[in-house]
């Protein structure tokens, strides 16, 4: 097993619930968080929004990644992302879902080892198996043909 890796970033507060985001020791740009009204003024992506576009991020990552390995070049990826928030036993909202769907540009008869990139390429996604110990995860892949390819709920 390799060596643990550390990441880090800083939030500095700017407003009511704006938040600047400073990603340490990297060139990547800051980001500006906050929360929705009525509480912040949606200055930027709420908590909410960044867990469902990691999720989504990553997955569509490692979809290319897996297609890329066996020699395919897939075209353009297009992911959509929603989550269902509900409300607990203590009556705290909390994120309880999240369902991906990926739309493959083309058709997966068209790309190598298709079958094989499919079937793993959620187990290369850092954030989603991660978020997945808490949050029930559905993810689909459809293609070209509007075919769904690969699925899985967990």
């Amino acid at each position: 097993m390799s060596a643990e890796q550390l990441v880090e970033l800083t939030l500095e507060q700017t407003g009511d619930y704006e938040f600047k985001v400073r990603f340490d020791g990297t060139a990547i740009p800051d980001i500006t968080t906050d929360e929705t009204a009525p509480l912040g003024h949606g200055a930027g992506p709420n908590p909410d929004r960044l867990l469902i576009a990691a999720v989504a991020n990553c997955l569509s990552a490692s979809l290319l990644f897996a297609l890329r390995k066996y020699k395919n070049a897939p075209e353009k990826l297009v992911t959509k992302a929603r989550a269902v928030l509900e409300r607990n036993e203590h009556g705290r909202l909390r994120v309880t879902r999240i369902q991906v769907e990926m739309q493959l540009a083309e058709s997966t008869s068209a790309l190598e080892h298709a079958e094989r990139a499919l079937a793993q390429f959620e187990d290369f996604c850092i954030v989603t198996e991660s978020v997945r110990q808490g949050v029930m995860v559905d993810v689909s892949v459809r293609d070209a043909t509007g075919a769904v390819v690969h699925t899985s709920h967990a």
